[in-house]
């Protein structure tokens, strides 16, 4: 193999990882296509101090969760602020049962807030549950019409990077766009404000 084969090859694996980057180099960009019918926000719950639950922790019981900090809470009211200041028309907003993931949801105040456990809830810490719930969330956004406003789905890290492989901070944003056969493209990501 010659040296410039290596490289050529080299170039078109990392094609899709630089297009993705210029995406992520746009927000404007990425904001205006949320305005439009048929994009999915996958977002990571604003920022909760900590890593995991408590041992013992219960869906249902803030009080034994690891929750939502003031920043967090203040981060979920200013993303929530931004989709109103670019004009995104949200037609569902989907959760996670986790009270941080609920609470970012709740606070971020783009409609009603509607529990998707099988799509949503975390699997941390038991990585057996990581197929099937990423096949929960593929199978959720397959049944969105194709054709509504904006959905916006909170979740946690390990099913956002399970199902895009996007590693997010606290509060960020996967944009994806779906397609009339309900198959979804990355088209970048969106930091918190």
């Amino acid at each position: 193999m010659r040296v410039s084969d290596g490289l050529i090859g080299l170039a078109v694996a990392l094609f899709p990882v630089m297009a993705a980057l210029a995406s992520e180099a746009r927000p404007d960009a990425l904001w205006r296509a949320l305005a439009q019918p048929g994009h999915v926000v996958l977002m990571r719950h604003a920022d909760a101090p900590g890593v995991g639950d408590p041992p013992g922790f219960r869906i249902g019981d803030c009080a034994s969760q690891r929750n939502l900090g003031e920043r967090g809470r203040q981060q979920a009211r200013a993303i929530g602020e931004r989709f109103r200041r670019e004009g995104v028309s949200v037609s569902l907003v989907l959760s996670s049962q986790w009270c941080r993931a609920r609470e970012t949801a709740e606070l971020m105040a783009l409609g009603p807030v509607e529990d998707a456990p099988a799509a949503l809830n975390s699997f941390f810490g038991r990585p057996g549950e990581r197929h099937a719930a990423t096949e929960a969330l593929k199978a959720r956004l397959a049944a969105l019409p194709p054709d509504a406003a904006t959905v916006v789905m909170v979740s946690h890290q390990v099913n956002v990077t399970a199902l895009s492989g996007v590693y997010p901070r606290s509060g960020e944003m996967v944009v994806l766009r779906r397609d009339a056969a309900g198959a979804f493209t990355p088209l970048g990501r969106l930091a918190p404000d």
